[in-house]
């Protein structure tokens, strides 16, 4: 009994292995890569909404952008 219960401990401490296949872990990279780019592109409509509206301060490269009249130095 005592050797029984030894094993049963043993087999419990040591984790089991699940190996992945190539197409399981191809399959989890694209879903992977889907949602980030979802929540990039949602973050980038959110952004140009709000600087649409007003709400938020534009960045360099966002008033280059949007209003490159004042990057204009032929009038000085």
């Amino acid at each position: 009994m005592r050797a029984e219960e030894e094993q049963r401990k043993q087999e419990n401490e040591q984790p089991t292995n699940n190996p992945i296949t190539v197409s399981q872990f191809l399959a989890w990279k694209r879903q992977k890569d889907a949602e980030t780019s979802a929540k990039k592109a949602e973050a980038a409509r959110k952004r140009a909404e709000d600087i649409a509206a007003g709400t938020v301060q534009m960045n360099g490269r966002e008033l280059f952008l949007h209003e490159p009249w004042v990057f204009d130095n032929s009038q000085y």
